[in-house]
């Protein structure tokens, strides 16, 4: 069984009815916002600065996310070049009154560092 991430969520929410098709079924691409938003939080805390979305790779969704549970987004650094970053990212799921959570997604996000003229720029190699 894969682990919970030992570090705090970049994003915890609770999926809501809005969230979901007439089945009750979560909008994968809700989630997948949600992913984009934590890497990119992540992505902009590391570059100093402003950084955008150029890919996405691997997503895999491992299990289903029901209306009323918890939904928290972990992102990490996984590599930084010289002006990309890719972020790792996995979410997470679990009944709104359970201890027991699964995991629901992951994938990478790449970004690349951007000036004030929407150009890449360096990011640092050392923080």
């Amino acid at each position: 069984m894969t682990q919970l991430p030992d570090t705090a969520p970049t994003i915890r929410v609770t999926a809501m009815p809005a969230d979901a098709n007439a089945y009750g079924d979560i909008f994968g691409g809700w989630l997948m916002s949600l992913m984009d938003s934590a890497a990119g939080l992540v992505a902009a805390r590391r570059a100093k600065g402003r950084a955008v979305t150029i890919a996405m790779n691997g997503m895999q969704f491992h299990a289903p996310v029901h209306v009323g549970d918890e939904v928290s987004v972990y992102a990490s650094i996984a590599t930084v070049g010289r002006t990309s970053m890719t972020i790792a990212v996995e979410s997470w799921a679990r009944d709104r009154h359970g201890e027991e959570a699964r995991k629901v997604t992951q994938a990478d996000f790449i970004f690349v560092a951007i000036d004030d003229e929407r150009k890449p720029r360096a990011v640092d190699a050392a923080v």
